[in-house]
Parts: C-alpha cells; sequence; structure tokens
C-alpha cells in the first residue's frame, strides 16, 4: 500500500476529530491485510479519562466489522491545524494494537515532511498479551 494513500485517509479521518480540549487532532487509517483500511480520530470527553484516541477508533471500527489481521497503521497528529511532529501511539493504544496486531504491525507515522515507520515491537517490546493469562 502506497504511503500516501494511508496518509490521506488518516489526515482525512483527523479532520473529523473532537477535540474542543487540547485542539490536538489525531487521525489514523489502519491496513487490513485484505487491502480494507478502517480510520479513526480521537474523541474527547469533559471527563479527560473517558477520551479515546484515534489508533483505538479505527482498530475497534475493524474488529467490529470482522477484521483480524492487520498489515500497517498510520498516525497523524496536529495542534492548530499544522502536523509539525511525528505523532506517536500513547501506550494505552500500543497495548490494544498488540491485542490484535503482534508485533509485526508498521506504524507509519509523518511529521508534515517525512515519513518514519518503525515496528509495534519496538514501540512496546515485551508486550503482556492474553498468553500470561
Amino acid at each position: 500500500m502506497d504511503n500516501k494513500k494511508m496518509l490521506v485517509a488518516a489526515v482525512s479521518a483527523m479532520n473529523k476529530s473532537y477535540s474542543p480540549y487540547s485542539k490536538f487532532k489525531v487521525g489514523a487509517a489502519l491496513l487490513c491485510k485484505n487491502g480494507k483500511i478502517y480510520t479513526g480520530c480521537n474523541i474527547e470527553n469533559a471527563s479527560y479519562s473517558e477520551t479515546i484516541c484515534a489508533e483505538r477508533v479505527a482498530l475497534f471500527e475493524a474488529v467490529k466489522n470482522g477484521e483480524r489481521e492487520f498489515e500497517s497503521i498510520c498516525i497523524v497528529g496536529s495542534k492548530n491545524g499544522k502536523i509539525l511532529n511525528f505523532c506517536y501511539p500513547c501506550g494505552a493504544c500500543r497495548q490494544v494494537l498488540s491485542e490484535f496486531c503482534y508485533g509485526s504491525l508498521k506504524v507509519l507515522l509523518f511529521n508534515g515532511n517525512e515519513f518514519k515507520t518503525i515496528a509495534l515491537d519496538d514501540l512496546l517490546p515485551n508486550s503482556f498479551g492474553g498468553e500470561y493469562l
């Protein structure tokens, strides 16, 4: 899959973000092994702990639709409409992604000028999984 196609989907999702408190918009595009792309945006809540991240919205939408095999996720974030830095997934998102995507998932980041790709295993080494239960 072309990085630019993933970026376009992530930016489109980012523009739908509901982030009136932080003003930090995040979009994610999750690529399934079958070629389908599911997107998500961050959705804030006045009770901050009830906020949900773009990565989990995209993953939950994919899982809701029966998807279980994933290839990559593109994540982009902006403050005041400008993409300035790489937007890494938070710890909660890393853990949730590891439940379905395992360490081989490619995490594609964009800072406004260039792409960076990193494996989920490198972001969350020695993750906790169902095998420990």
